[in-house]
């Protein structure tokens, strides 16, 4: 499944759409130029246990390392992988 991602001047989101329903989605807000906030995170039920949430947390580390931003997880689904994973340091605010 394909994560795509939707950007405004203050507000974004990643998900992943099927049929034109979007079924898993991870929300953020910009705080300033150089951060991103991701606030929550959401799967549908008919897609969970297979690792969904991490493909979107994963596609927010792309782009943030893309764009040069650092991220800072209040919602406590990213915020326990990126404990998790050591790996996305560099990007975590």
């Amino acid at each position: 499944m394909e994560v795509k991602q939707k950007d405004t001047d203050k507000r974004g989101r990643f998900y992943v759409g099927i049929d034109g329903v979007e079924k898993a989605i991870m929300t953020y807000s910009r705080a300033g130029q150089d951060k991103i906030i991701i606030d929550h995170t959401e799967v549908d039920e008919s897609l969970r246990g297979e690792g969904i949430g991490y493909k979107l947390v994963e596609a927010s580390v792309k782009y943030a390392r893309a764009n040069n931003l650092k991220i800072m997880p209040l919602c406590p689904f990213a915020n326990a992988i990126f404990k998790k994973n050591s790996e996305y340091a560099d990007v975590l605010f």
